[in-house]
């Protein structure tokens, strides 16, 4: 049979299917096609779309196995392309994307599978070989059926190779015949059925549907029924499976001349498709780690509560939910562990719930709650604190014990207002005001909301101006030596000159740069200011003088943190010895590893560590031996508690003990009376930094020591 080129059924003369391989890749272009030439099939291939696109025009292919990602058009366009030049071979997608779009866009447009990049070598060879086979039946198939009144062995060829259930109905609805397929697929032999009604078979839900259709009296030959049926099988462990059955009447004489009405039909199974649908709408609307509802779902049936609750004149409530200490959790024990975390806080939060109510995950560690028809605030309030209570008690997650907070805001429809992402939104600002209250708490929505939101939006449309404008100054703040009552350094603070505002502190600027991200290039700029404004000092002093600059946990986390540090200090012609950075506990433990060598390599080269706000994070002894810490500061809020006795002193005295144990200078900051100092001093502690030696200052302001000059004394010191 002579072959044109619409007739891509793709076989050779040994009647082997040739395969089309497309892939930019060479490597992968090569490996598939030497796989598929080693189970004896005959392989082309193509690097580009243009590539594929002329040979599926020139060449008779079997299945294509395509790549989406290609460098002149998206896969998608190669499908689109042969539908459009009417070129009807299968497609394999494989592809390293395996978002639900594309592999939703692509089984649409009829690929018959969808693999994951890298493939699995006997899992594309096992596809390949169904796809081929699935689909030669498929083609055998539709043109069997196809010649059905031209032959009665051309219909017997149908029925023995249908991969579907094929069935004779007399016309009261019993079977004449079935083929043996439905034993494979239902379990029964075709003897078990013989006689029987077809509503044997059929789910009793799906009883009127069938009915109804093999009774319409409009079906055909040639305008056949098609329904949707849930069929039953014989054991338990196949379950009841989906089936798509089309049937049509056929109408045939007697010998004693009575014409006979007979329903001939196919069953299709269709159940893994109909899974798969289910499994995609379910991935579409829920959260595949806690099984809840998406922002997509919550949003819809939002929609319709408020839509319900304006019909009734009722109220209902938003909730916007946030897990207090979260990160640490998942940063400390793993990505793992904080996963086991939502999935049991999830559990406790459904267990506060009404039959009604709609809990989402809205991303991460926030989630949202619908509460519809309540009467008043109260309602909202006493979920709120049910919540709250349910979360108190800690979680176990393996050989560990964590304990988590929420922070929870709430908006009330109508008093908050009408609007679906006006409610969501404000709630998530009330969220936030109980963040920026200390956590663990919820709030309402108010008006007055708005403005802080309104000031904060402002503030960092500012800071982004400040940043070019250069309004930004470094202060410098010396740490005195307790032993000697020397300047042992200066440590490097950021300052605002606000043109409206005046001159702003760290506190009223630094949390918002580091919740829009700024904080890398701000601190970048600190860092680079004060190598340059205490250079000349710095490098003609006493050796002991050094410049301390606090890091942020993104310039510590950039690859190249080491080189680009090392690169400035070259720039700026300042000693490694000269610069002691200062970073976080939290910092250190969220990534030790890659940290630790990070701070070797700068060790090396003479710059100290200091551990900045000891005693207030994580604090574990595993790494202050493992990382060349050469500094602890204690942090303010200890040194403002000092007395004989408190809380707050033996952390202090604990501290210092430890610190001298390993070895490690030690800094007390916040010191601001001679009270504090002289308990520091007693303590042993090695240095102080505070108001009580003056404010911050600008460095022309400062009285620095120079090669002719004397470090300065602090009086009351030594």
């Amino acid at each position: 049979m002579s072959l044109d080129n619409n007739d891509n059924s793709g076989t050779t003369s040994a009647g082997q299917a040739s395969l089309l391989v497309v892939d930019d890749d060479q490597d992968v272009l090569a490996s598939i096609t030497q796989l598929l030439q080693h189970h004896g099939h005959q392989a082309d291939m193509a690097a580009t779309g243009e590539q594929a696109c002329q040979k599926l025009l020139t060449g008779q292919y079997g299945l294509v196995l395509l790549d989406l990602r290609l460098p002149d058009m998206h896969g998608q366009d190669v499908i689109t392309f042969m539908h459009h030049s009417g070129i009807d071979t299968a497609v394999v997608v494989i592809s390293g994307d395996t978002s639900f779009k594309s592999i939703s866009r692509a089984l649409r447009r009829g690929a018959y599978d969808y693999l994951r990049k890298p493939y699995d070598a006997e899992e594309l060879t096992a596809t390949v070989a169904s796809v081929l086979e699935t689909r030669n039946l498929e083609q055998s198939h539709e043109e069997a059926r196809s010649r059905l009144h031209q032959s009665e062995q051309l219909h017997r060829y149908i029925v023995n190779s249908s991969p579907d259930i094929v069935f004779m109905l007399d016309g009261w609805g019993h079977f004449q015949f079935l083929n043996s397929k439905v034993e494979s697929l239902l379990g029964y032999r075709p003897s078990d059925l013989q006689g029987r009604h077809i509503r044997h078979l059929i789910e009793d839900q799906d009883l009127g549907r069938a009915d109804w259709a093999f009774r319409d009296p409009s079906i055909s030959a040639e305008n056949p029924r098609t329904i949707e049926l849930r069929l039953k099988s014989r054991g338990s462990a196949r379950g009841n499976r989906h089936f798509e059955v089309t049937a049509f009447p056929v109408t045939k004489e007697a010998e004693n001349g009575i014409h006979i009405r007979q329903i001939y039909g196919t069953a299709r199974d269709i159940t893994e498709r109909k899974e798969a649908e289910a499994f995609i709408n379910f991935q579409a609307y829920h959260d595949l780690l806690t099984r809840l509802p998406n922002r997509a779902l919550f949003k819809d049936r939002l929609g319709l509560s408020i839509s319900q609750a304006e019909r009734n004149h009722q109220k209902l409530a938003i909730m916007f939910i946030d897990l207090d200490r979260f990160k640490v959790i998942n940063d400390t024990l793993g990505h793992a562990m904080g996963d086991r975390l939502l999935q049991a806080v999830t559990q406790r939060l459904e267990g506060c719930l009404r039959q009604g109510d709609t809990l989402s995950r809205f991303g991460g560690d926030e989630f949202t709650l619908l509460l519809p028809e309540i009467h008043n605030t109260e309602d909202a309030r006493t979920i709120a604190r049910k919540l709250m209570d349910a979360l108190k008690t800690p979680f176990k997650l393996g050989e560990h014990e964590v304990f988590v907070g929420v922070s929870i805001g709430i908006s009330m429809y109508p008093d908050s207002g009408s609007g679906l992402e006006e409610l969501v939104q404000q709630a998530d600002v009330a969220m936030y005001h109980v963040k920026g209250r200390g956590k663990d708490g919820y709030q309402f929505f108010s008006e007055s909301m708005n403005v802080n939101t309104t000031y904060r939006l402002g503030l960092e449309r500012d800071l982004r101006r400040a940043l070019q404008a250069g309004e930004l100054r470094v202060f410098y703040q010396p740490q005195v030596n307790l032993r000697t009552g020397l300047c042992r350094g200066f440590e490097a603070l950021v300052r605002w000159q606000h043109p409206t505002r005046g001159l702003l502190h760290p506190g009223e600027f630094l949390p918002l740069a580091e919740e829009t991200r700024l904080i890398g290039d701000l601190s970048e700029w600190v860092l680079a200011t004060a190598c340059r404004e205490m250079r000349p000092w710095l490098r003609d002093a006493d050796e002991d003088l050094r410049l301390s600059v606090n890091f942020s946990p993104m310039q510590v986390e950039h690859p190249r943190f080491v080189e680009l540090l090392l690169q400035k200090l070259d720039y700026y012609d300042l000693p490694p010895e000269k610069l002691e950075i200062e970073i976080t506990e939290n910092m250190i433990i969220n990534d030790l590893e890659p940290i630790s060598r990070k701070l070797d390599q700068l060790s090396s080269y003479g710059v100290r560590v200091a551990i900045d706000d000891f005693g207030t994070g994580y604090s574990s002894l595993n790494y202050l031996h493992r990382l060349p810490i050469h500094t602890l500061k204690v942090d303010q809020s200890f040194i403002r508690d000092i007395r004989h006795g408190e809380e707050g002193a033996c952390i202090v005295n604990a501290i210092v003990a430890m610190a001298r144990g390993l070895k490690l200078d030690i800094i007390a900051e916040g010191v601001e009376t001679q009270g504090q100092l002289s308990y520091l001093r007693e303590l042993g502690c090695d240095s102080v930094q505070g108001y009580y030696f003056g404010d911050a200052r600008p460095v022309d302001w400062l009285e620095l020591p120079s090669a002719k000059a004397p470090l300065a004394r602090y009086s009351g010191v030594s």
